[in-house]
Order: C-alpha cells, then sequence, then structure tokens
C-alpha cells in the first residue's frame, strides 16, 4: 500500500468513525443529564429509565431498516441520512419545549444512531484490506469511546460554567449538553460528501469497473483484480440465506457477542456512574470528574486492541477481556458491599473493568460480526446483530435503576459479572478465529462446509482455531 493509498484510507476511516463518536455522545451524554432532569421533573426509576432508553428505542427501529437501506441504497446514503437525523435531535433537545418533546427528539436521534450503528463497521471492514481490518473496524469503537469521554468533558465545563454564574441555558444545563451533539452531527454530513462508495456493493449492484477502481486506489491493481473477480461471482443473498444451516454459527455468533457485551455492566457505568456515586456519597461534581477518569480510560485501553487485534487475533482478546471483566465486576461489587466507595480500590476496580471491556468485549464484537458474514447479506445480517445489541441495550437501560434499587449496587454489579462469566465459556466454545481472511474467503468457508470452532481452522491462515 502506498503512502498516497495509506492517507486515502485513513481519511475514509476517520470519517465514518465519526458515527461512532455520535453514537458515544449520544450514550454518554445523558450520563451527565439525567441528574438535572430527574431532579426537575421528579422521575420515578420507571420515568428515569424510559428516558435513558428513549434513544434506545430509537435505535432498535433505526437499525431494523438499516439492513435494507444499506442492500439497496448503498452505504453512504444512510449514513447522511443518520447525520441528519442526529442533528435534528441535537436541535430539538437543545430548544424544544417539555420533557415529551425532548424525548420524541432524542428517539429521533436514536433512529440516526441505530443506523450508523450497524451501517459504519459494515463499510469500514468491506472498504478495508484483509490484513488491517480488524485494526480499521477497531477504530470504529476507538471513536465510539472518544465519543464518550467528550461528552464527560463537556458535561463536567457546562456543570462548572453554572456553577459559576454561567447564563447558557440557565436553569437547563443539561439542554447544553444535548445541543453540542450538533457539532459532529455537522462534520459528519460534511465528511460524507468527500468518502467513495463502498466497493464490495458496487460491485454486487454490477457496477464493477465503479468498485474496481475504489479497490484499486486503496489496495493496488493486483488485489483489484483478485477481490472483482472474486465479488464479481456472487449472487444477490436474502434473508433465507441468513437463516441457512450452515449460517446458523454464525448467527448464533453474531446475536451472542452483541447480547453480551450490554450485559457485561458497561452501560451502568456509563449511564448510571454519576447517580451511582452520588448515592454512595460522592458529590455530583466529583461524580462527574470520577466519570472523565473513566472515560479516559475506556479510550486509551480501546487502543490495545487496535495494536493487537491483527496480530494476536479475535478469540484470544476476547477470552482474556471476558474473564477479566468477571473478575473486575466481583471485585467492584464488593467495593459497594463493605462501603469502601471513598478508596482507591473501588477507582482500581472499575478502571481495571473499563480496560478488559475497552480492548476486547467493546470492539470485537463489531469486527467479528462486520466480517462473517456473506456479501450479499452483510448489511442484513449485521442488522440483526446490532439490533441484538440495542434491544440488550434498551433492557439494561430500563433494568439498572431497578436493579440498583432491588439488589443494591453490589448485587447490581455481580449481575453483570455473572453475564461475563457465561460471555467467557460461550466464546470459548463458539468463537473462530478470522484473523487476516479476506471477506471473501470467509464466506465461502461457511458456505462450503460450517466450521467446528474446536477442530477447524480457516484453509488459508497459520493460525487456528483454539
Amino acid at each position: 500500500m502506498t503512502k498516497k493509498n495509506t492517507i486515502g484510507l485513513g481519511l475514509i476511516t476517520i470519517v465514518a468513525s465519526l458515527g461512532g463518536f455520535l453514537f458515544g455522545f449520544d450514550m454518554a451524554v445523558i450520563s451527565g443529564v439525567l441528574p438535572f432532569v430527574e431532579k426537575q421533573f421528579a422521575l420515578s426509576p420507571a420515568q428515569e429509565g424510559w428516558f435513558v432508553s428513549a434513544a434506545l428505542v430509537g435505535c432498535i427501529i433505526g437499525v431494523a431498516f438499516s439492513g435494507e437501506l444499506s442492500d439497496r441504497l448503498g452505504r453512504r446514503r444512510p449514513l447522511l441520512l443518520s447525520a441528519f437525523l442526529f442533528l435534528l435531535s441535537a436541535i430539538g433537545c437543545a430548544y424544544l419545549p417539555g420533557l415529551s418533546l425532548v424525548i420524541a427528539s432524542r428517539l429521533i436521534g436514536g433512529f440516526g444512531i441505530g443506523i450508523a450503528s450497524n451501517v459504519v463497521p459494515l463499510y469500514i471492514s468491506e472498504i478495508a484490506p484483509a490484513n488491517i481490518r480488524g485494526r480499521l473496524v477497531t477504530y470504529y469503537q476507538f471513536a465510539l469511546t472518544f465519543g464518550i469521554l467528550v461528552a464527560y468533558l463537556s458535561n463536567a465545563a457546562l456543570v462548572n460554567y453554572n456553577t459559576n454564574g454561567g447564563e447558557l441555558f440557565k436553569d437547563e444545563i443539561w439542554r447544553a449538553m444535548f445541543g453540542l451533539g450538533a457539532i459532529p452531527a455537522i462534520l459528519f454530513v460534511l465528511g460524507l460528501l468527500i468518502i467513495p462508495e463502498s466497493p464490495r456493493w458496487l460491485i454486487s449492484k454490477g457496477r464493477i469497473s465503479e468498485g474496481r477502481e475504489i479497490i484499486e486506489q486503496i489496495s493496488g491493481s493486483q488485489t483489484a483484480d483478485a477481490e472483482t473477480t472474486e465479488q464479481s461471482a456472487q449472487t444477490e443473498g436474502s434473508y433465507k440465506e441468513i437463516f441457512a444451516p450452515n449460517m446458523r454459527r454464525a448467527l448464533l455468533i453474531g446475536i451472542l457477542l452483541p447480547l453480551f457485551s450490554q450485559f457485561s455492566g458497561i452501560n451502568a457505568i456509563i449511564y448510571y456512574g454519576p447517580s451511582i456515586l452520588s448515592n454512595a456519597g460522592i458529590s455530583l461534581s466529583n461524580s462527574l470528574i470520577s466519570q472523565i477518569i473513566f472515560g479516559t480510560a475506556n479510550m486509551l485501553f480501546t487502543l490495545v486492541a487496535i495494536w493487537k487485534v491483527d496480530s494476536w487475533g479475535r478469540r484470544p482478546l476476547y477470552l482474556w477481556g471476558t474473564a477479566g471483566a468477571a473478575i473486575t465486576l466481583v471485585a467492584t461489587g464488593f467495593c459497594f458491599y463493605f462501603g469502601a466507595t471513598t478508596s482507591i480500590w473501588l477507582l482500581i476496580c472499575v478502571l481495571a473493568f473499563l480496560a478488559c471491556f475497552a480492548f476486547s468485549i467493546g470492539p470485537l464484537k463489531f469486527v467479528v460480526a462486520s466480517e462473517i458474514f456473506p456479501n450479499a447479506i452483510r448489511g442484513r445480517a449485521l442488522a440483526i446483530s446490532i439490533m441484538t445489541m440495542w434491544v440488550a441495550d434498551t433492557i439494561v437501560g430500563q433494568l439498572t435503576p431497578i436493579l440498583l434499587k432491588g439488589l443494591g449496587t453490589a448485587g447490581t454489579f455481580w449481575f453483570f459479572g455473572f453475564f461475563c462469566v457465561v460471555a467467557f465459556l460461550v466464546v470459548y466454545k463458539l468463537l473462530p478465529e478470522t484473523k487476516g481472511q479476506s471477506l471473501e474467503h470467509i464466506e465461502n468457508y461457511w458456505k462450503e462446509k460450517g466450521i467446528d470452532p474446536s477442530k477447524e481452522q480457516f484453509n488459508n491462515t497459520q493460525t487456528p482455531i483454539h
């Protein structure tokens, strides 16, 4: 790959990953908004859960349409729709009166985020060379964690501004927290106007010369010839193919990994972190600072996945990550159980959990799901995978305040730790190693014979499936 091509691919990845930034910002900004909205509108636990989960419902609707949209219209146009919807949401949350209209705006934004959460990793996986595909898809998760961190920083800055007599939105500073999301949404719209369509989608629609030209610009003429020939021979897919016997293991993996990712406990920290820490006796300003520390750790440890996902592979990172997450969640629960909420141990335990999540559970669900399905049905199949994530996310958003009230903080973290143990066992049994394989080779292998992760390996790699 030439320097020119590398720069071009880098720009494409950065622009596409802005969809992940919006995803992360929207997911995390609510943690700073929630204490203010809860106080202003006297929300019950159920109302609190609905306020948090409203955007997630929109995400489910968005991702439900995203597979069909991306397979019919391409990858860029659905992403443009996503960016515009998030822009409308940010403006609506900032300026529309009443809680109901704010929730409606969050539903609209959720629709856009749902589309992006499916199409962005799909687009990156289809445009990336096989040897660095895992790394580039992981940049999506890095952008997501960066969005989370920016939300924490902007929330803390606005609280400080308001505390020191600032007049922006006066008694409703939470509206400014939402409104800042308009800036990355505008950047996303502008960036999408200059990046190319997915070459694999173009070839699948018979626009072979256009697709080949894009592949050649990124990977060179030899790769372009090989991949164009291989992709041109593929046929149009259908939903029936997703549920074919030889795809059942891939579908099961694509469903379970995002499910376990949401039930790992990450959202208990992202959504309810300030509330949990405040209830433990830590002031709101200090809890927001803790969230910034957590967000920074989450972002930085994602770099481990970017660094090692294409050399160590998907499977080892996942096994180490789920095991570590289970241990650290149990330890976090003990900190709350014994009242050690103001000690350094709570911070260490939460940071260790975030590290385990960030280099494995968080990014790898996107990497694996974006590469295990055939090209003709990849958009639809990935939509099912990402929809599972959003459904689970919605359930966790509704369930967490109820768990906190019913089981207590310690019991809630132990509950999520149990799911990490289950995730470790599932990954150990089912997850194959796909590093370094072209999407077409992975597709052909599933179609020809399926795979038994305990016995088989992909034919053109020297790395066995453990």
